[in-house]
């Protein structure tokens, strides 16, 4: 039973993030943040997911009178690059060809923000995924799904692109964009239980 001491704000527009948090049994309000989430490209990985989540997270808190603010952020890394959406279907091609019998890490940035003090939690989580091997013809039918064009590294483990997947090491809502496991933790240590 979730025992609610604050109002949830999720700031994210991503219709994946909001059922896992509808999962939990939580109700939220939802405000995508709409935040320059451009960075040095000499960024790590670790320290970009983080501080483009806190990004949102702060630009929504400060709209907010109270409530605890949730942002979250997601990039793919392979050979030190990190590959964020991409643009067309030729870059989602090109990635998902560097991606293809290969294994990557994905990296989730979580931030909570309590709107009326400003005390913030920040931290992020990496999953290892390894994707199968590809012909071109099985990459271009995936990106004509539509699926990859709104998801870091051009696939969504939550969707088709899970017959693409055959091993993770680590937490799978790192790839799909909430680490649960760091959302409770935060969310406990802000007042608000799931457990």
């Amino acid at each position: 039973m979730t025992i609610k001491t604050k109002p949830l704000v999720l700031a994210s527009g991503s219709p994946r993030r909001r059922e896992l948090l509808a999962q939990l049994g939580l109700s939220f309000e939802v405000r995508p943040s709409d935040v320059d989430e451009s960075l040095d490209p000499e960024t790590a990985p670790a320290q970009a997911v983080e501080t483009l989540a806190l990004r949102k997270a702060r630009a929504v808190a400060a709209e907010c009178s109270e409530g605890l603010v949730i942002g979250s952020d997601t990039v793919v890394v392979i050979d030190g690059e990190i590959l964020g959406k991409p643009r067309d279907a030729k870059e989602a091609e090109a990635m998902l060809r560097r991606l293809a019998g290969r294994t990557h890490r994905v990296y989730t940035g979580l931030a909570v923000v309590d709107a009326e003090t400003g005390a913030c939690r920040v931290g992020h989580s990496v999953t290892a995924v390894r994707m199968s091997a590809l012909t071109d013809a099985e990459i271009r039918r995936y990106v004509a799904t539509g699926e990859p064009m709104d998801k870091a590294g051009a696939y969504a483990i939550q969707g088709i692109g899970a017959t693409l997947i055959p091993h993770i090491e680590g937490d799978y809502f790192t790839v799909v964009g909430l680490p649960l496991f760091l959302l409770r933790r935060f969310l406990g240590e802000m007042g608000v239980h799931i457990l």
